[in-house]
């Protein structure tokens, strides 16, 4: 039982459960038994390719989203390639304040597989109760990951709802430090309407406190920029 397998198991149980499935349903929509899907779930046999490939067309979620790596793995961002702040990073965290909900919004991102220089995929996952089963979450997003001289943009959509995109515009990336401040926005669908909002991100979980809540509301000083500029910045 290899620590790749069991990883990669854990994942389509985590999307199978996040999908409402049964083994049993899953599997036939796979062509296996329930309980050879469940020894893979269990990472007691290996999957070939295109189980893999079927499982992740039956997940509805791209087969980058299943595959993982040993904790040894080399840098999914190697020095040169990245800012500074992502150089090296394969996941890190964003936090938002929903003033809709009264309530944090956590979110982990996946770097995943590079699409040319400077250009990788990238997962996004929204408002999840667990920080181990962050894949487990109320909204995944697909897209990339970008960086260019002074600036870092991410495009998203909605794997569930292709018409709710986000993005997200990095500034000054290049400079490494513990936290750095992003502009999220979009369209959302709850209720229906254009969004902006400013996103802490992390290489790593953030104690949930109150400090970080009132870092994350707009402030007055949010507000003098917004009146002076008739733009929401993000620095």
């Amino acid at each position: 039982m290899s620590l790749i397998g069991k990883e990669i198991g854990k994942k389509i149980r985590d999307f199978r459960k996040m999908r409402g499935l049964t083994l049993e349903q899953l599997a036939g929509r796979v062509g296996k038994t329930a309980s050879a899907l469940s020894k893979c779930e269990n990472g007691a046999v290996t999957l070939d390719v295109d189980s893999l490939y079927a499982l992740a067309q039956a997940l509805d979620v791209q087969v980058e989203q299943l595959l993982c790596a040993p904790p040894e793995r080399p840098e999914k961002l190697p020095p040169g390639e990245a800012p500074a702040f992502f150089s090296g990073r394969s996941r890190f965290y964003g936090y938002l304040y929903d003033g809709r909900a009264g309530a944090l919004i956590r979110c982990a991102f996946d770097v995943l597989a590079e699409i040319g220089k400077g250009r990788r995929r990238i997962a996004m996952y929204m408002n999840f109760a667990d920080y181990e089963r962050y894949q487990q979450s109320e909204n995944s997003y697909w897209g990339f990951i970008e960086h260019y001289d002074a600036v870092t943009n991410i495009a998203l959509v909605n794997q569930d709802l292709p018409m709710e995109r986000a993005s997200l515009q990095v500034l000054a990336s290049y400079l490494n430090s513990e936290t750095k401040w992003a502009l999220f926005n979009g369209f959302s669908t709850r209720p229906m309407m254009p969004i902006a909002a400013k996103m802490l991100l992390s290489p790593r979980p953030l104690t949930e406190n109150a400090d970080l809540l009132r870092s994350l509301k707009i402030s007055k000083e949010d507000i003098r920029l917004l009146r002076l500029y008739n733009m929401l910045p993000v620095t």
